[in-house]
């Protein structure tokens, strides 16, 4: 009986642990790199509302948080698809380690300058290590909220946070992404407000 329960609580359990392992070595790895703990002026506030500030990006949550939450319901849907036979704790786990990976991307120099030069982050210092673990939390919700919801209603999720994104800062997950890739001046002016 012991041993079962062992087994059991230990197939449960590891793909959480292994997520939570993931984000601490993505936590260290970031400072190791130089990133700061949080924002520099010292008060780690959970949300910073405002994307103009030197705030963005530095607390826990702001409004690109959302973007986020969308990575977790995208992934949530491609590893349904690419590992049917997983468990959703195991599909839970993968997704983490995405987010791991992207947020060490997205806070390498050549992003970092990348986003300075494509986009209206202008001075787009990075993310804090704080900020950087609030986003891998944000994918972890949006992973819930898509295996909550289904196929159809996240697909209806996804367009509403897109909307409510763009109008709200101007900027959302697909317009990141373009701008990202390929900039587009009249977009880049749009977001300004010129």
């Amino acid at each position: 009986m012991k041993d079962k329960l062992y087994s059991v609580l230990r197939k449960r359990w590891t793909p959480w642990a292994a997520a939570a392992i993931a984000a601490m070595v993505t936590a260290f790895l970031l400072h190791h790199h130089g990133r700061i703990w949080w924002c520099a002026c010292g008060k780690a506030t959970p949300w910073s509302g405002d994307i103009w500030t030197s705030h963005n990006s530095q607390h826990l949550f702001d409004p690109y948080s959302f973007s986020h939450v969308l990575h977790g319901v995208i992934f949530c849907g491609l590893f349904a698809l690419l590992l049917r036979k997983a468990s959703s704790q195991w599909r839970f786990f993968f997704s983490i380690v995405l987010e791991c990976a992207w947020e060490l991307f997205e806070n390498s120099p050549f992003i970092i300058q990348r986003y300075r030069e494509g986009t209206f982050a202008l001075g787009y210092e990075g993310d804090s290590v704080l900020n950087s673990m609030g986003d891998v939390m944000s994918c972890g919700i949006g992973f819930a909220v898509a295996y909550y919801l289904g196929l159809r209603r996240s697909l209806v999720f996804v367009a509403i946070v897109e909307l409510v994104m763009l109008v709200w800062i101007r900027d959302n997950l697909t317009l990141n992404i373009i701008m990202l890739i390929h900039p587009i001046d009249a977009i880049k002016a749009w977001q300004m407000g010129q």
